[in-house]
C-alpha cells in the first residue's frame, strides 16, 4: 500500500489481525510504515548506494522515539549519503573494525594469559606450572600489548634461559611459549603464528645414566640420616617407585595398610589413571612406624600437617652431601629408571615393569589392539616383582604377599 503519511492516518490505523501490515510514503520515497499485529510500528528506508548494493535501514519506532517528521528527515539523510556513494553500514562494520584493532593494542600480554589460563590451562593437571613458566619467561613483556611482540622477543626469552645453564628447562619454555602464541593467533589476539619456528634451546637425547643396585643401596641407606620426613620420603620413593610429585602429595587415605597398598585416585596421577602399587615389607614397615609416630593431617609427608612436602630437589641435594663427591651425578627420576632396568635383567616382563610404573605402555604393548583391550592389570605379578626389588635395594629377604585387586578388577 501507498499514500503519503500523515499523523491522523497513522494515528488511525489498527494491528493487523495476522500478518503484517506495511504502508509505503509516497512523499519520501523507499520510506515504510510497518505496524505488526502485536503493535508494534516502525519505520524502514529502503536505497540503492551508488555503486554499491541496495540497504535497507531500520530508522526506529513510532510515535517515539522517532515522529513521522524524524523519520523523513532520517530518509533523506541517508538519500544524501547514498547520492555521494556513502555507505552507512559498511561504514559501521569499518568502524567495528577498527574499535577491534583499538582493542587489540590495549591487550597486553598477561590479560591474554590470563583469558589463556582460564579457557585452556585450567584443564591441565600442570596448568598452574605452566602459567608460572610463560610469565617469567617474558619478563618485562608480560605487561606489554601482545600485538607489539615479536618473534625475536620470544627467541630471546628462551635463549635467556639456555644461557643460564638451563638448557633442557630452556627447550620446555619454548613448548609452553608456542603453545601460547599459537593460541593466540587462533583466537584473533594476534595477526600472525609470531612463535611459529622458533628455535629449540637443545637438541635432547635420552639419558644413559642408570643406578646400578650398589648404588641403589648406598642411596637407600644414606636416608636414614635424611630425618623423619625426607628420609622415609626417599626410602617409599626407592621401594617403589612411583613419581616423586605423586609420592610427596600421598594422602594416609590412599594407604591401605591393611592390604598392603597403595591407591592413587586417576585424579592424582599423570596419566588420570587409578592406580595401585604394592608395599613390599620394607616399604610396609616405613608406613607403619610413620603411623606410629602420629599422623599428623592429611598429607603422608608433612612438616606442618596441612601441607605436603615441596622442593624436593633441596632435599636431594642434602643427600647428595651424605653421598659424598665420588658419587655420580644423579637424579630423581633416575631411581625409576633404576628399577625398570635391574627388574628386567632379572626376566621381568616390559608389560609388569610397565604396569608398576604407570606407563601408557608403548614399546611393551603387543599390538594397538592389545593396548586397548588388554585391561589385565598383573597385580600378583607386580607384587612379586616390588618384592624382588625391596629385596635387592635392602638386601633383606622379604616374603612375596598375595596382592589382593582393591579396585575390583578381575584377574
Amino acid at each position: 500500500m501507498k499514500r503519503e503519511l500523515n499523523d491522523r492516518y497513522l494515528r488511525s490505523l489498527e494491528a493487523p489481525k495476522e500478518q503484517r501490515l506495511e504502508v509505503s510514503d509516497t512523499k519520501c520515497a523507499g520510506l515504510r510504515f510497518r505496524l505488526t499485529p502485536q503493535g508494534r510500528a516502525t519505520w524502514v528506508y529502503e536505497k540503492r548506494i551508488k555503486g554499491g548494493p541496495k540497504r535497507k535501514f531500520t530508522l526506529g519506532t513510532w510515535p517515539k522515539p522517532v515522529s513521522l517528521s524524524d523519520a523523513r528527515a532520517l530518509a533523506w539523510e541517508i538519500q544524501a549519503e547514498a547520492a555521494r556513494g556513502f555507505d552507512r553500514v559498511e561504514d559501521k562494520k569499518l568502524q567495528q573494525e577498527r574499535k577491534k584493532v583499538e582493542d587489540a593494542k590495549m591487550l597486553t600480554c598477561r590479560s591474554v594469559l590470563d583469558a589463556y589460563s582460564e579457557l585452556h590451562l585450567s584443564t591441565l593437571r600442570t596448568g598452574e606450572e605452566r602459567q608460572r613458566q610463560i610469565t617469567q619467561s617474558l619478563g618485562g613483556l608480560i605487561d606489554v600489548p601482545i600485538i607489539e611482540v615479536k618473534r625475536k622477543d620470544i627467541q630471546a626469552a628462551i635463549d635467556r634461559k639456555a644461557q643460564s645453564g638451563a638448557r633442557p628447562y630452556a627447550n620446555r619454555i619454548r613448548a609452553a611459549l608456542l603453545a601460547f602464541f599459537n593460541w593466540a593467533f587462533v583466537r584473533g589476539y594476534i595477526d600472525e603464528p609470531i612463535a611459529t619456528g622458533i628455535a629449540k634451546a637443545t637438541k635432547e637425547t635420552s639419558r644413559d645414566r642408570v643406578l646400578s643396585i650398589d648404588e641403589c643401596k648406598q642411596v637407600y641407606d644414606a636416608t636414614f640420616e635424611m630425618g623423619d620426613v625426607w628420609g622415609p620420603f626417599f626410602r617409599i620413593l626407592i621401594l617403589t617407585g612411583q613419581r616423586r610429585g605423586e609420592i610427596a602429595k600421598l594422602r594416609w587415605q590412599e594407604i591401605q595398610l591393611e592390604k598392603q597398598l597403595i591407591v592413587k585416585p586417576g585424579s592424582e596421577t599423570k596419566n588420570k589413571k587409578a592406580h595401585q602399587t604394592h608395599l613390599s615389607s620394607a616399604a610396609f614397615e616405613e608406613f607403619q612406624s610413620l603411623k606410629a609416630k602420629g599422623a599428623r593431617g592429611d598429607f603422608v609427608f608433612s612438616f606442618d600437617g596441612k601441607n605436603p612436602v615441596a622442593n624436593p630437589s633441596h632435599a636431594k641435594a642434602r643427600l647428595d652431601g651424605l653421598l659424598g663427591e665420588d658419587f655420580e651425578k644423579w637424579r630423581i627420576h633416575d631411581i625409576r629408571t633404576a628399577l625398570a632396568t635391574a627388574l628386567a635383567e632379572t626376566g621381568q616382563p616390559e608389560g609388569i615393569v610397565d604396569r608398576i610404573l604407570n606407563h601408557s605402555a608403548v614399546g611393551s604393548a603387543p599390538s594397538a589392539v592389545a593396548r586397548v583391550y588388554n585391561k589385565a592389570e598383573m597385580l600378583p605379578q607386580r607384587a612379586a616383582a616390588l618384592d624382588r626389588w625391596a629385596e635387592m635395594v635392602t638386601g633383606e629377604e622379604v616374603t612375596v604377599v598375595d596382592f589382593p585387586n582393591a579396585l575390583g578388577a578381575e584377574q
